[in-house]
């Protein structure tokens, strides 16, 4: 499996909350948080970890640069500035062409190691129709969630900006997809459509099979208190 982080974002909101690192290298559980992402793709059997940061976080660039020779798999740094997590997946998506099935996840998604490994093997084992599975949850804590409506068979049917009757999940900021997801992606970006949440609705306009998977319990760190909340998810607490 190829994987793919989205880190281009400016962590504002920590940074006026007094966090004095760039959001990648927020440590957790005593890792840098893109430190820990990639032990978890490498244990995951990891061909090739490919991540996006922008062009002010120097920063992670050179603790990306620092990590890549103790890899046993490539790892693909790209710095570029984007206005959108889509953007910055469009900027990943020609590393992960060509490849089958790929995993992309966004820097602040904390989740526990098992649990992720059960996705994988899931997302692996998935019939060749299926072309993609997203990692859902219950636990709602984003301040914008994005909700996930499926059947009875885990196909996502739609994509949703508010709750609805019968809805129990939302999306969890890991995208499970293949080649199939990148030409609906490139219409995207030249149609103007803006926004991770415009994108996955587009999959399922397209026609796209698309999966859900509960993962339990997947949390954002957006905001300094939910660092030591994230670091007690992880422990077990």
């Amino acid at each position: 499996m190829n994987y793919g982080i989205i880190a281009a974002g400016q962590g504002s909101r920590l940074v006026q909350e007094g966090v004095g690192l760039p959001k990648p290298l927020v440590r957790m559980c005593g890792r840098p948080m893109i430190g820990r992402l990639i032990d978890i793709f490498v244990k995951c059997g990891a061909e090739s970890v490919s991540v996006i940061v922008n062009e002010e976080m120097t920063e992670v660039a050179e603790y990306l640069r620092s990590l890549a020779p103790s890899l046993p798999c490539p790892l693909n740094l790209v710095v570029k500035t984007t206005p959108t997590s889509m953007h910055s997946f469009y900027e990943l998506s020609s590393l992960m062409e060509g490849k089958g099935r790929f995993i992309i996840t966004t820097v602040d998604t904390i989740f526990r190691e098992e649990d992720f490994a059960r996705y994988v093997n899931a997302y692996a084992a998935a019939p060749q129709e299926v072309d993609g599975m997203m990692a859902v949850t219950g636990f709602i804590d984003d301040e914008k969630p994005l909700y996930v409506a499926t059947d009875d068979d885990n196909r996502i049917t739609a994509f949703l900006d508010a709750p609805q009757a019968g809805v129990k999940y939302v999306s969890g900021g890991i995208y499970g997809l293949s080649g199939s997801a990148i030409p609906v992606l490139r219409k995207c970006l030249a149609d103007g459509v803006g926004r991770m949440r415009n994108y996955q609705r587009s999959l399922v306009a397209a026609g796209l099979d698309l999966r859900a998977y509960d993962m339990n319990k997947i949390v954002d760190v957006d905001h300094a208190s939910d660092i030591a909340s994230a670091e007690a998810f992880l422990e077990g607490e």
